[in-house]
């Protein structure tokens, strides 16, 4: 990556000196030049092979369309990195692009609900709007999910690959490639160079306070479902530090979701909630 930017002045220059054109003709702007040297660098051939591969791994086509998906399992809070309790049931019910619901405890009676850019905390309190800085931190994560880089930034021509060469993920041996989208924010995937399945997807950002944070989701356990490999183990990490587990017991793709499902009507403020 040091290389192609020390490179990029003489390469735009010996390409515009090479391929200049009649007067009349439109000279292409600087950035496409960028671009077009950006995306013919081995790097970047590299990175784009090693995610074609990944992507017919996970299932090609089945996997990029897939429309809905439902998850049922346990999943795991930790503090300091050790498991916080013993765990809770959830039950998930997720639409493309930007539809979620999560249902927690046996009596699934704790619900969390994301549509589009609002979030929801549905309990026997009624339903309440999700807290800012929780919510901030979803929509984060959800930017830099698997699906939404894989079904959306690709799609953008101007997003750039990278190949950052062989790392070591989760004591995994991983080719590690960065895509950066057209609005400098990127993700670092580490693919498996036997499977080619993803064995984490990661990014980094500036916290409230301006400090560097990065977080990470690794993934384990797959399982051909209909067509589509799925990791039946689930782990995010912060910083290093486990915060969160999902374990699978049942997924299912493609399933009709009723929209009552995520339809939410705000009924409480918990900040004044004096109780029933």
């Amino acid at each position: 990556m040091k290389k192609l930017i020390v490179l990029l002045p003489l390469l735009i220059a010996s390409a515009t000196a090479q391929t200049a054109p009649a007067p009349a003709a439109q000279q292409p702007s600087r950035q496409a030049l960028e671009q077009t040297i950006a995306n013919q660098d081995p790097s970047a051939l590299k990175a784009k092979q090693l995610i074609q591969q990944m992507i017919k791994a996970l299932g090609g086509q089945a996997y990029l369309t897939y429309s809905t998906m439902t998850q049922e399992g346990r999943t795991y809070t930790f503090f300091q990195g050790q498991p916080n309790g013993l765990g809770t049931q959830f039950w998930r019910f997720w639409e493309y692009p930007d539809k979620d619901r999560v249902e927690l405890t046996k009596q699934r009676d704790v619900i969390y609900l994301y549509v589009g850019d609002k979030g929801y905390e549905i309990t026997y309190k009624g339903t309440a709007a999700m807290d800012a800085t929780p919510l901030k931190d979803y929509l984060r994560r959800r930017r830099h999910t698997l699906d939404i880089v894989l079904r959306e930034w690709l799609k953008d021509p101007k997003t750039i690959y990278f190949y950052d060469g062989p790392g070591v993920a989760e004591q995994k041996m991983v080719d590690k490639v960065t895509v950066l989208n057209r609005n400098n924010d990127s993700a670092t995937i580490g693919i498996d160079p036997i499977s080619h399945l993803p064995v984490q997807v990661s990014f980094s950002y500036r916290d409230f306070d301006r400090l560097k944070s990065e977080e990470a989701e690794i993934f384990g356990n797959w399982h051909n479902i209909d067509g589509i490999m799925t990791p039946y183990a689930i782990v995010r990490k912060k910083n290093g530090e486990y915060i969160g587990q999902r374990f699978l017991v049942d997924v299912k793709y493609n399933m009709p979701l009723a929209s009552s499902l995520f339809t939410a009507k705000v009924t409480y403020n918990p900040k004044t909630y004096r109780g029933k």
